[in-house]
């Protein structure tokens, strides 16, 4: 049986690290060991950062809705706390939403929200 040489899967997998390393500074992107270290420091931030981005955009979210809830003068947590009583279910994405795009409407649900207190 003929021996089977490695360098033929070596070469894919180099490439496929190297060309992931495509955009990276310096021997980041030439060079196998290097960019591989940095691939796999990339793909660890990456999965990070997918995380972190649904607690950053939650605190925005609340950020935008405190804002306006103070505007109409009303506390955050007292508003949240009105809207689960009167039995509004909206979720806080939709209510920074309507907190920026109509002001009338969100200081409605904060009457609804003081009612139901």
């Amino acid at each position: 049986m003929a021996r089977v040489k490695g360098a033929l899967n070596t070469r894919k997998r180099h490439k496929k690290i190297l060309k992931l390393a495509k955009g990276f500074r310096g021997a980041e992107s030439k060079q196998f060991r290097i960019a591989n270290q940095a691939v796999m420091r990339s793909m660890q931030n990456a999965y990070v950062g997918r995380k972190r981005r649904k607690r950053d955009f939650r605190r925005l979210w609340i950020t935008r809705i405190s804002a306006a809830c103070k505007q109409n003068g009303m506390n955050y947590s007292t508003f949240m706390n009105g809207l689960k009583k009167s039995g509004i279910e909206m979720n806080r994405k939709m209510l920074s939403e309507i907190a920026i795009a109509d002001s009338v409407a969100f200081a409605k649900l904060v009457e609804t929200a003081k009612a139901a207190l």
